[in-house]
């Protein structure tokens, strides 16, 4: 895995699911600054697939439906608004990053901080309830 892990961008990919995948596809470039990498349309405006890309991290996500993988992953609404889990993105300014963010709409749950373990940093959802973090903070760095 190591030598895989030196050719390729990301490794670890986060997936979610969106009641409105296209919607979230429109709101996570505008609030966080993903990009598009790959965005496969379905049937009456949902996404089958998308990939959405921020340095060299990417995330991938599509809209809920009826499919072995949605029986196993759904969006915070099925789940009484609950996560169980939540990706952490690396960004060169977080003050900068959290104005952008909070410009969109995105609803605060940690305020912006300085970081004992180092860095600075925010946690915030999503219009759908999805749980994000972004921070100065960089792991790699520090190892």
């Amino acid at each position: 895995m190591a030598d895989k892990a030196k050719t390729t961008a990301a490794t670890v990919i986060p997936t979610l699911r969106y009641d409105d995948a296209a919607a979230a596809v429109a709101w996570l470039c505008e609030a966080f600054g993903f990009e598009q990498h790959l965005v496969v349309p379905g049937e009456d405006g949902t996404v089958v697939h998308a990939q959405l890309v921020s340095g060299n991290g990417m995330i991938m996500l599509g809209s809920a439906r009826a499919s072995e993988f949605d029986d196993l992953q759904k969006p915070p609404s099925a789940l009484g608004g609950a996560v169980s889990q939540s990706a952490y993105i690396i960004v060169d300014d977080a003050d900068k990053h959290y104005a952008r963010a909070v410009a969109a709409g995105a609803e605060v749950v940690m305020a912006i901080r300085d970081e004992d373990y180092g860095g600075r940093g925010y946690s915030c959802r999503d219009p759908e309830g999805h749980v994000w973090n972004f921070g100065s903070y960089d792991p790699w760095a520090s190892a």
